[in-house]
């Protein structure tokens, strides 16, 4: 969240904000969604019966699930800064 001028608002306890991971799941489900249509379209191109398929799921789970930590672990990160600094 930021104000008028750029500067990000804190929560109300002076930590981070629900805000600051509200795009989090939604980034979650597309990664998923989007390697299960690609390994679907993988099977379909080779004749394979389903295998892409599972792969794809797993593969964007992965990814997902890494993208999240990445993000969680810079914003705590970025509050522990913060609150050295107060």
């Amino acid at each position: 969240m930021e104000d008028e001028k750029g500067l990000r608002k804190a929560s109300p306890s002076g930590g981070l904000s629900g805000a600051d991971f509200a795009g989090v799941g939604l980034q979650f489900a597309a990664a998923i969604v989007v390697f299960l249509f690609a390994g679907q379209w993988i099977d379909k191109k080779l004749g394979t019966n389903g295998l892409f398929t599972f792969a794809g799921v797993f593969v964007g789970g992965g990814a997902a699930f890494y993208n999240m930590y990445r993000k969680i672990t810079a914003a705590q990160r970025r509050d522990d800064e913060e609150r050295k600094q107060r």
